[in-house]
């Protein structure tokens, strides 16, 4: 029920938010009021590392793809396109999987809010040290289904297969090693580490496969097994070498670091503390459930494909590089933004609270910038919606020729660009829904999450019987669209009670509107007209209309959202804000 605030009171509540939302945008300031007990940093440090961390992580996933990209396109012209489709579907998904099982739910609990009360490090690097032999259970269930229970590939086109599935394992296994001081990174915003130490080990497993392919192509998934061990050890022996250098240094005394030696990272029991926070353990059982449905949800084209043969490798192979293609924008800018904001929203917002209970300074601010995170991934999502339904056919045709661009190809990657509409705004909703829920909540969203679980794989089922691979797009499709709606109604019920409507943000203006249709059709003429058989010529004259057609929605954007526009000048960009500062 709504309970009434008294009218004086929440008249100065509600000026001295605006007062302070007029602060943030532009520029930020420092605000001066505390998280309650739950940190020593302000609202505002929270909202400024967290948006610092959301640009690197957006730069960090650039490089990441680019160079997947170029490495796809260039492993294509050495290799069959089933010994793709083992590697990235099935491999990847045993690899994925141990993983997101092993420390998602960790990770979700020991950056929550709650955490920060009284938080004891001691307790939680003991918690978090479970998810090594919580890996290598994962690794040997999931070693066994994968070499006994899933069809083998022919030792011909794919040679190999049994050793890959153990080296996949044990690089997961290794990857958890380094989890304790991941954790401690991202709790402490240590934006840089991340950047450096993913980018040192994309580095290496790029050169590792190169390498590899262009002079023992016949190794077949030796190639990938050894780039992949390479990649999660550079992340470990980076990690490892930061903290040794932190830890006992003037830098972490200065920072009030609760660590001092680094044997302090390793599990041990305190005096006079249980070995572990069993509230937090509690709740990372809770989010563990939670994780093992969302796995689901999120791999679950890979586990049809993989257990239900509905494809064959080669098949598999084409959708995974397509889908790779129309996922690039989804994982280098989404993704981050979701991880790097969640942080944010459970350090400012109190779990299980309403916002009438919380300081109004906090609510406010959390209310800005979740609108203006859910228009900016809006406009992003529409852009790449209207844009991606002309261009499919001429991107798979650069990329890899014929093999791409005929066939289902240009018809998977126009819907996944209808897809990432959808995952844009699903990512902003549910990374606020997850910090704000009460364990009791997040207990109650599993049965939902069960519920969809079940009806993705059935859908998955049907309708790629029914359409190939893009029923696997079909049925992300639904089942997102109806995990939008149940965080769309979390969200309106948080707030009805008070002043702040962020779900506003999901409204662009009308000028954005007309401008984005008139494109879509502009370009849909062009493509019919001039795309993709007639040369380079009319191919050129294709792009150059595009170019014009974006730069009309570009300029109804900077014409009409005016407030979206400070967000990403003073949030999203640390260069810009510091000179505001």
């Amino acid at each position: 029920m709504c309970t009434e605030v008294p009218a004086l009171h929440r008249s100065v509540s509600l000026s001295c938010a605006k007062q302070r939302l007029c602060d943030v945008f532009p520029p930020l300031t420092s605000l001066q009021s505390r998280v309650g007990r739950r940190s020593k940093m302000s609202t505002q440090d929270i909202l400024e590392n967290a948006s610092t961390l959301a640009s690197y992580n957006v730069l960090l996933q650039v490089m990441f793809r680019v160079l997947t990209f170029l490495l796809n396109a260039f492993t294509l012209r050495f290799v069959s396109k089933e010994l793709i489709g083992v590697v990235n579907v099935r491999l990847t998904l045993l690899y994925s999987t141990l993983v997101f099982l092993s420390r998602e739910a960790f990770r979700r609990a020991c950056l929550s809010g709650e955490s920060g009360t009284n938080r004891s490090w001691r307790q939680i690097i003991n918690l978090l040290w479970l998810t090594v032999p919580l890996g290598v259970l994962w690794a040997i269930l999931l070693g066994c289904v994968w070499l006994w229970l899933l069809e083998v590939p022919d030792a011909r086109t794919v040679p190999h297969y049994g050793p890959a599935v153990l080296l996949f394992a044990l690089s997961g296994v290794q990857e958890l090693l380094a989890e304790p001081l991941w954790v401690l990174a991202q709790a402490h915003m240590f934006v840089r580490l991340k950047v450096i130490a993913e980018s040192l080990a994309m580095m290496a497993k790029c050169s590792v496969t190169v390498v590899l392919v262009a002079f023992a192509p016949d190794w077949g998934l030796y190639i990938f097994s050894a780039a992949h061990l390479v990649y999660t050890g550079f992340l470990v022996v980076c990690y490892v070498a930061y903290f040794i250098r932190f830890l006992g240094s003037q830098e972490a005394a200065k920072k009030t670091f609760p660590l001092r030696h680094i044997r302090d990272l390793l599990p041990r029991k305190a005096d006079g503390e249980p070995l572990v926070d069993w509230t937090m353990a509690r709740l990372t059982w809770s989010f563990f459930k939670q994780s093992f449905l969302k796995q689901i949800l999120t791999e679950g084209e890979r586990y049809v494909m993989t257990f239900l043969n509905v494809l064959s490798f080669g098949d598999q192979g084409i959708y995974d590089i397509v889908n790779n293609l129309g996922s690039m924008v989804a994982r280098f800018i989404f993704l981050p933004i979701e991880e790097s904001f969640y942080i944010f929203f459970a350090k400012v917002l109190e779990r299980g609270r309403d916002p009438e209970s919380q300081k109004k300074e906090d609510v406010a601010i959390a209310a800005e910038v979740l609108e203006c995170l859910l228009k900016l991934v809006l406009v992003i999502g529409l852009i790449i919606t209207v844009f991606g339904y002309a261009y499919s056919h001429l991107a798979l045709d650069l990329y890899g020729g014929a093999l791409l661009s005929s066939g289902s190809g240009p018809g998977l990657l126009r819907s996944y660009s209808c897809y990432v509409l959808l995952l844009a705004v699903n990512g902003v909703t549910e990374c606020f829904v997850f910090a704000a829920m009460s364990q009791r909540e997040v207990d109650k969203y599993n049965l939902v999450m069960l519920a969809l679980s079940v009806s993705f794989l059935v859908l998955s089922y049907v309708l790629t019987w029914w359409a190939g691979g893009v029923g696997f797009i079909l049925a992300n499709c639904l089942n997102m669209a109806l995990r939008i709606a149940h965080s769309l109604l979390y969200i309106r019920r948080y707030f009805q009670c008070s002043q702040w409507k962020p779900l506003r943000g999901l409204l662009p203006s009308p000028l954005l509107l007309v401008a984005l249709v008139v494109s879509a059709v502009v370009t849909a003429v062009s493509e019919a007209t001039f795309c993709c058989d007639g040369g380079w010529l009319l191919r050129m004259v294709h792009v150059g209309v595009g170019g014009v057609c974006l730069l009309s929605v570009l300029a109804a954007v900077l014409l009409t959202e005016t407030q979206l526009i400070a967000f990403v000048r003073t949030q999203l960009f640390p260069r810009y804000r510091k000179k505001h500062t």
